[in-house]
């Protein structure tokens, strides 16, 4: 028999929360998928990344909305742990929402920022630009694991 490796609604949640690094696809005019690594917030069972408005990943999320979203950790076999969902994301209007992000994503990842006055001319200038926040809204197709599972007293 089979044993179960998924998690639980509020396990895949708190993973989420945890994570460090999540992997965003959206997809080019032509289909083509494109992933890239991001830093996020999952926020009532929602995830938001800001960023660049002028960077691509923005624009093709407002050509097609349609988005998956991806975090893993573990490095042996046994200890990986996953969450792969698919939904629809939108640009975050709200200005509280947005501030809320904000100081969600500045908690989260403050230590791990370089100062401003650290980075070289042209990376400043990328960043000290508008930013975008974007919202992603996921459906019911949640794909979750957790290979220790496997090894758990007790399953079938």
């Amino acid at each position: 028999m089979t044993r179960g490796i998924r998690l639980s609604v509020d396990e895949v949640w708190d993973t989420l929360h945890r994570a460090h690094t999540g992997v965003l696809t959206s997809l080019r005019r032509d289909g083509m998928p494109i992933s890239l690594p991001v830093w996020f917030v999952a926020l009532d069972r929602r995830i938001y990344v800001s960023g660049p408005a002028h960077t691509k990943k923005f624009a093709r999320i407002a050509h097609d909305p349609r988005v998956s979203f991806l975090v893993e950790s573990g490095e042996r076999w046994i200890d990986l742990v996953g969450v792969h969902l698919t939904g629809t994301a939108r640009v975050v209007d709200d200005p509280g929402l947005r501030q809320r992000v904000a100081a969600a994503l500045d908690h989260k990842y403050g230590q791990f920022r370089t100062p401003r006055d650290e980075m070289p001319d042209a990376t400043r200038s990328h960043y000290e630009t508008v930013v975008t926040t974007i919202e992603i809204l996921p459906d019911d197709r949640v794909l979750s694991w957790e290979n220790a599972r496997l090894f758990e007293p007790g399953q079938p």
